[in-house]
């Protein structure tokens, strides 16, 4: 007998993305919005420009207030439109 019948296989779970960015809005329960900037191209000019996302998170303990740097990761979706979660607070708003 073999052991093939013994052996299971684990689905492999892809990398989550991670993302940091700044605490907007906190007046909702256990939910925050964080704003992620990035700097691309002008696809015309050349010049840099900011583009800046809105995304939901879930703060369970609802810790995270308005002006904190956030660290959030991808998760499944906790509402119509969360789908992150914050991992942790980098820097306290000053």
């Amino acid at each position: 007998m073999t052991d093939q019948a013994n052996t299971t296989t684990v689905p492999v779970r892809s990398a989550r993305k991670v993302r940091v960015g700044v605490v907007k809005s906190d007046k909702m329960q256990k939910t925050v919005v964080v704003a992620i900037e990035r700097r691309v191209p002008h696809p015309v000019y050349g010049k840099m420009v900011t583009r800046t996302t809105h995304l939901k998170a879930h703060d369970e303990q609802n810790s995270a207030k308005a002006g904190d740097t956030v660290r959030i990761m991808e998760t499944r979706p906790l509402s119509k439109d969360k789908r992150w979660r914050v991992v942790e607070i980098v820097e306290r708003a000053k």
